[in-house]
This record gives structure tokens, C-alpha cells and sequence, in this order.
């Protein structure tokens, strides 16, 4: 915040305080001539106003809420870039990164300032880090047997994964379906939290300048011949001399190969749609599909729980 926006709010903020003690003032003290009950000076059509003034303990409580607010304004931030005598703050304003925020806690500890939300979570991981760790020492495969774990689960999985794959895990365009059988990486429970804990980076690359458009026709064809899709059989057998280059990462018989992520063409699901158009704007620009690790963010013990929340989805078909 600039300086000049700041004085105006710090301005603002203590004139509407003195604003309010004049006012709270004049009232207690302009009529105190007139007894209450006794009739004020005011009359309207044929009305006359008696006095009646506030409770005393009414007026108590409004002097104990504007001496708090300037107790306030002072101990905590709120007037401009004032930060407060406390050294109080609700988060580590402007980080961008995990890396960023892990340094500002560092920083913010060192110097003795009261951060909430780091304060909130150290709290939490004293109470619930135990509670993980003994996750951590069941297995996969266990832990997706248990009810109460797999409940767990599912809140981690809504939190950091329902963005991209979807609340009921069944994904979209672009990103997988987690409720099925078919895996870029492998559906192991060793190769589920692989990915979470790593992530995954997927590159298809683009044959636009490579092949052209009759070309790309023509492998789109065979592709889609692999998955037993009617095609013309002319231009599929055209495609299949071309398709030599796509076997280096999806097999000689296309179904793909789980230790680089290239999908099965094979068997009829298709990651970003299985259309003859789509398949060609794939072959033309390519695909790069980004997983983001969250190792990080969420830890190895939170990890081992989401993964048996996952794991448990395909075993469940």
C-alpha cells in the first residue's frame, strides 16, 4: 500500500472514531436541563417528544467499545501500514511459492512475530501429526480397507485433487479418471503415491511439421483402428508405416508403456478425447499434461493416506 492511501485510511478511520465521541457526547449532554420523562423542545403535528435518554449502562458499554477500538487498532494492523505494537499478522502476506512460505515462517519465528496461520497449523500438526504417523505404518492396502481412513482420505483428496480430477475422482478432459482401471504411471500403491509425492510430467510431442495433413489423417486412422473403431482400412494401412515413430513410446502393439506415462491406444480411453479431430490435434500440437508434486505441500505421511483413498476407487470396479 502506498503511503498516501494508507495516512487517507489512518485519517478516515480516527476522524470516524472522534466522530463518534462527539456524537455520543452532544447526545448525553444537550438536554440534560430537561428532566426525564419532562417533554423535549421538538413537536410535530401535534407531537411532542419527551426525554428519554439512554440507559447508563448502555452508555457504559458504548465508551468500553470505542476505548477497545483504539486498544485495537493500536495492538493489531488496520490503520494503513501500521502493523500493530504486537508484531500480529493473519498470514505471511505475498508469497507465491511453498519455498517462499517456508522461508517467511522461518523469518517470522525468528523475529518473534505472531503469524495466525502458522500458529493454527503448528497446533494442528501437534494434534493430528501423531495421528498420521501411525497411518504411515499401515499399508496401502490396509489403510483402503479402513472406513474412518478412506473418510479421511477423501477430505485430503477434495482439498488438493478434486480441482483437477473432480469431486467423485472421474477427471476430464486432459486429466484421468482415477476410478477405473486403465493408468498412465501404473495403479500400484507404490506407483499412486510415486506420483503424489513427485508428480508427473507428460510430453507428446507435436508431428505438425513433421507429417502432413493428409498424413496425420491417415496415422489418426490407424490409431483409432487399434481400438477396433471403423475406419477407412486405405488410409489406416497408411498410417501404420508412419505409426513406427509412435511405437518408440507406445509399443510396436500400442498399448503404451506405464514407465514413461504413454497411454494404451488400445483400449478405447482417450485422455483428451477419442475422436478422429481429436486425435489429429493431438499428432498436430502434441499433449503436455502436468501433475504437480505435493510432497511439499501436504508431507510423505498425508501422501500414504490420499493414496489409499485413490488406490481404494479402482479397486472398487
Amino acid at each position: 500500500m502506498t503511503s498516501f492511501w494508507s495516512a487517507w485510511i489512518i485519517v478516515l478511520t480516527l476522524a470516524f472514531l472522534v466522530g463518534i465521541i462527539w456524537l455520543l457526547r452532544w447526545n448525553m449532554s444537550n438536554y440534560t436541563h430537561i428532566e426525564e420523562g419532562e417533554p423535549m423542545d421538538h413537536e410535530f403535528d401535534g407531537i411532542v417528544e419527551i426525554n428519554n435518554p439512554l440507559p447508563r449502562w448502555w452508555t457504559i458499554l458504548f465508551w468500553i467499545t470505542i476505548v477497545w477500538g483504539f486498544i485495537y487498532l493500536a495492538l493489531y494492523p488496520g490503520l494503513g501500514n501500521f502493523k500493530g505494537l504486537l508484531g500480529w499478522t493473519s498470514s505471511n502476506q505475498g508469497v507465491l511459492s511453498v519455498e517462499e512460505s517456508e522461508l517467511a515462517t522461518a523469518a517470522a519465528k525468528e523475529a518473534g512475530l505472531i503469524v495466525q496461520y502458522d500458529r493454527e497449523v503448528d497446533d494442528a500438526d501437534a494434534v493430528f501429526g501423531p495421528i498420521f504417523q501411525a497411518f504411515a505404518a499401515r499399508s496401502i492396502e490396509d489403510l483402503a480397507a479402513d472406513e474412518n481412513v478412506r473418510k479421511i482420505g477423501q477430505r485430503l483428496f477434495l482439498q488438493n485433487c478434486a480441482q483437477c480430477h473432480g469431486s467423485n475422482a472421474m477427471g476430464g478432459k486432459g486429466f484421468p479418471n482415477l476410478t477405473d482401471t486403465d493408468w498412465l504411471y501404473g495403479g500400484s500403491p507404490e506407483a499412486i503415491k510415486h506420483t503424489l509425492i513427485n508428480g508427473r510430467q507428460g510430453a507428446m510431442p507435436a508431428y505438425g511439421e513433421t507429417y502432413s495433413a493428409k498424413q496425420i489423417s491417415e496415422l489418426a486412422n490407424y490409431v483409432l483402428s487399434l481400438s477396433g473403431r471403423k475406419v477407412d482400412p486405405v488410409m489406416a494401412e497408411a498410417g501404420k508405416a508412419n505409426f513406427v515413430v509412435c511405437s518408440a513410446c507406445h509399443g510396436v502393439d500400442g498399448k503404451g508403456n506405464q514407465m514413461i506415462g504413454a497411454p494404451n491406444l488400445t483400449d478405447n480411453i482417450w485422455l483428451y478425447g477419442g475422436s478422429q479431430a481429436a486425435i489429429e490435434e493431438t499428432l498436430l500440437n502434441g499433449r503436455n499434461g502436468v501433475m504437480p508434486a505435493f510432497i511439499d505441500t501436504l508431507g510423505e505421511d498425508k501422501i500414504h493416506v490420499i493414496s489409499s483413498y485413490v488406490y481404494g476407487l479402482s479397486q472398487q470396479q
